[in-house]
Formats: structure tokens, C-alpha cells, sequence
């Protein structure tokens, strides 16, 4: 049967898996906001080179006005070449359109001043303008002093577009960069979180290897801040074992204690004779059923969730078989098991033959010629379940008498001899272990009984 793992909320999932979503989250968040910060500056950095050209420029058209120059030129080709994207224009303060000198470039249109021409003397100015074509231009404007108080403002752009091809490839080149490094980040996070939850991965080992009954204690070193947990398992597991024992010999003093004063009680009665005597002796025999039976249950009850206990389901099929097969050999029953080797119990082995041993007997009294076992696993890899299953050709039981079957000391038909306590032990028994007992029609006509006990997935 395929097992599959449910599906969980990232709260519920483990430790390695929260550690790298957490890792890998916070790490893209770095990066990005780090990328973010490093464009950022990279553009800072490319505007205040770009514009320390351009003032170069400025600072030649400055001086050419200062000194009185009628033909001004910024020594760029590229300023005398109609709507080029680089232009100069200068001019007084509260001039008109007149009297603003402008290069070839700009063919009689002008540019926005970017603080206006009445800023501050010296004071250097930078931003973004849009051209006469309706490009994006980067201008760099300043106001000098021409002689005798008079002041004149000086700016020069060009295209914009320069600074952001820039950007673009820093950024591309960066983001590419920064990839890389995420994966190498991503991928040392992981190795890091497998190296770091190694231990807890070898404390889950052996304490899987105790709950199947491959060890006992949990063993080895483990560092300082895990051994303490390893410790206190072992500890648990000291302290189940002693409980059991204890509950054990209470049990088995118990039974001591009530065999003899009953074997008395019968011997007296029998040795009395008489109406009364018999009576004695029934309900003597009755009691000492009935304590052997919820003698059994406390034992059974003491040893269920037990650490370590795990049994094989075909050894103990395949061995009852054979004794019912010798049992029954009168009625020559095809006795079938289909129980695969991986298929296992978690609890008691006498518990199982208790369980399995009470339904084949049930299933042998009433078959007409076959009798089927199977084992199948159930359940997923956390909950692992064991179905075990079988089934008859007897003529079966209706559908509303099927609930009386598992009712203590009751039978349905007098004529088969027992004690009517086999399918109760049976539900009792998986009860304490957390399973169940169903009765359901079998596929070949009979009774078919299912156990749903706790499984292991070997």
C-alpha cells in the first residue's frame, strides 16, 4: 500500500524545512534590499560623474562671458548639431527670450532654468530637464558674477539616456551577481542545517530503533545541548519498564492468590455433592473464567504502549494455522494466510496469538471448507495502522445479530461448544491498543472479522 504524507501548514513542518524557508526568505530580503541600496548608490555615483562633465563645460562658457567673448562655444561638437541632446544656453537675470544666448543645437528654443536665473551666486545645480524633442536631459546650472554686480546663469544638458544604459547594466550585472551568491547562500544554508540537525536526526534513529525493538536505550554521544534529552528518554523508558514489571507481578500474585481458595471451593463441592454442591461448583468455575479473563485484560492493558514491543504478523499467523489445521484436521479446512513479511505489530506477541488465535477458532467452528487470514498496512508513515482480516464460507451472521457476537459470555448458537468470550477478548484486547473490531459480511459468504491495530513500518 503506498503511504502518503499529509499535507501541513509550514508551522507544522519540521525543523530543517522552517529553518531553510526561514534562511532562504530572510537571505532573498538581504539581497534584494542590499541590491536595491547598491543601484541606488551606483546611480548617485554615475549622475555626479556625468555632471562633473557637464560643469566642465559650464565652467568654459563662464569664463568666456566673464572675459567678454561674443561667440560663445563649450569646445563639443556635439553642441552645434541641431536637437544633438546637448545643449548650453546663457543668460541674465530677468532676461528676456531675446537676450538668452543659446548653442546651434537648441535652433532658437530654450531650456527650463532649474532654480531660475535669481539663485544664488555660485551656487551649482543639478537635475533633469525635458528637451525641445521631449527627451529626458541631465542639466548642470550655475550662476556667475560678469563685472560691476552683474550676474548671468549658465546651463548645459545632455541626453539622459547615457546614465540609464548605465544604471541598466550595473543593475543586470548585479542582479546576476546576486543570484549566484543566492544560490550559493541557499545552497551552504542547507548543508549547514543538515549538518546542524545531524544529531537530532541520530536521536530519532535510535529511538525509532527502541519502539521496534532493535534496542533498548538510546546510545551514543550527542552534543551538550541534545544529550540532556537523550538522557531523560532513558530515563522514560527505565521508569515504563519498571511500572510494567510491578504491574506484572501484581497480577501474577493476584492469580495465586485466587487459584487456590477457588480449586477448594470446586474440590469441597465435588467431594459434597448434592443440588448445592453442584450450583458451587458451576458459579466456582464461572469465577475462576472470569478472572482468568479480566486477569488476562489487566495484563494485557499493563503491557499495551510498551517501548520496544514489536511483533511480526506471519510467524504468529502462519504458527496458529498449522495448529488450528491439526485442530480441525476432521473437517479438512483450506487454511489460508496472505500476511507479507513487512507486516508487523506494535505490541505483545502472546497478545496478537490472543487476538488472531480467538478469531481463526471462531472462523475454523463455523467454515464449511476455507478460512482466510490476511494482513494489509494502512495508515501513513506517522500513523502507521495494521488490517487484519479473516474470513470464512460458514453460513455468516445477520447484519443486526453481529453486535451480540462481541458481547461478553454471549452465543448465538448452543450447538458449537465454547465459552462465548472469544470475539469479546478479541474487541477488548484491541480496544486497550487503540484499535477495533469490525464484523461485516465475507466475500466468500461467511463472517468476515477485521482487526485495526497500531502497525509498524518496519
Amino acid at each position: 500500500m503506498r503511504l502518503r504524507l499529509p499535507e501541513r501548514p509550514l508551522a507544522n513542518r519540521s525543523i530543517a524545512v522552517r529553518l531553510a524557508v526561514s534562511a532562504l526568505f530572510w537571505s532573498g530580503v538581504i539581497l534584494v534590499g542590499a541590491g536595491a541600496v547598491l543601484v541606488a548608490l551606483y546611480r548617485d555615483a554615475t549622475e555626479r560623474g556625468f555632471d562633473g562633465r557637464l560643469l566642465v563645460h559650464a565652467t568654459t562658457l563662464g569664463s568666456q562671458v566673464a572675459t567678454g567673448r561674443e561667440a560663445l562655444v563649450a569646445g563639443d561638437p556635439l553642441f552645434e548639431l541641431p536637437f544633438s541632446g546637448f545643449y548650453w544656453q546663457v543668460g541674465a537675470p530677468g532676461a528676456s527670450l531675446r537676450e538668452i544666448d543659446t548653442s546651434r543645437s537648441l535652433v532658437g528654443a530654450t531650456l527650463p532654468w532649474l532654480d531660475g536665473p535669481q539663485a544664488e551666486l555660485g551656487t551649482v545645480r543639478t537635475g533633469y530637464v525635458a528637451g525641445p524633442d521631449g527627451r529626458s536631459l541631465r542639466a548642470v546650472e550655475r550662476t556667475l558674477a560678469a563685472g560691476e554686480g552683474a550676474r548671468f546663469t549658465v546651463l548645459v544638458a545632455a541626453p539622459a539616456d547615457e546614465i540609464a544604459a548605465d544604471v541598466r547594466r550595473f543593475a543586470l550585472a548585479l542582479a546576476a551577481t546576486f543570484a549566484a551568491l543566492g544560490l550559493l547562500l541557499g545552497l551552504s544554508t542547507l548543508l549547514q542545517i543538515r549538518f546542524g540537525l545531524r544529531p537530532l536526526a541520530r536521536l530519532r534513529a535510535a529511538v525509532v530503533a527502541i519502539r521496534r525493538g532493535e534496542a533498548e536505550t538510546v546510545s551514543g554521544d550527542y552534543p551538550h545541548d541534545i544529550a540532556p534529552l537523550a538522557g531523560e528518554i532513558n530515563l522514560l523508558i527505565g521508569s515504563n519498564r519498571d511500572i510494567l514489571e510491578r504491574a506484572r507481578t501484581q497480577v501474577g500474585n493476584l492469580a495465586h492468590a485466587l487459584k487456590t481458595p477457588l480449586s477448594v471451593l470446586v474440590n469441597e463441592a465435588r467431594t459434597g455433592g448434592g443440588p448445592l454442591a453442584d450450583v458451587v461448583e458451576s458459579e466456582a468455575e464461572t469465577m475462576r473464567r472470569q478472572i482468568g479473563y479480566y486477569l488476562d485484560r489487566a495484563r494485557a492493558a499493563a503491557q499495551v504502549g510498551t517501548l520496544g514491543t514489536v511483533t511480526p504478523v506471519a510467524p504468529v499467523a502462519a504458527s496458529l494455522m498449522r495448529a488450528f489445521a491439526k485442530i480441525h484436521a476432521g473437517k479438512r479446512l483450506d487454511l489460508a494466510l496472505e500476511a507479507p513479511e513487512e507486516a508487523r505489530f506494535r505490541g505483545e506477541k502472546q497478545d496478537l496469538e490472543e487476538m488472531l488465535g480467538n478469531l481463526l477458532d471462531n472462523a475454523a467452528k463455523w467454515a464449511r471448507s476455507r478460512v482466510v487470514l490476511r494482513a494489509e498496512a494502512s495508515g501513513d508513515v506517522e500513523r502507521p495502522r495494521l488490517l487484519l482480516i479473516v474470513e470464512d464460507d460458514g453460513p455468516g451472521v445477520p447484519a443486526d445479530r453481529r453486535a451480540e457476537m462481541v458481547e461478553r459470555g454471549k452465543r448465538l448458537d448452543e450447538s458449537v461448544p465454547g465459552s462465548g468470550l472469544g470475539l469479546s477478548i478479541v474487541a477488548d484486547l484491541a480496544a486497550l491498543y487503540r484499535g477495533s473490531l469490525t464484523l461485516g459480511e465475507s466475500a466468500m459468504g461467511g463472517l468476515s472479522a477485521t482487526l485495526d491495530l497500531p502497525g509498524d513500518v518496519g
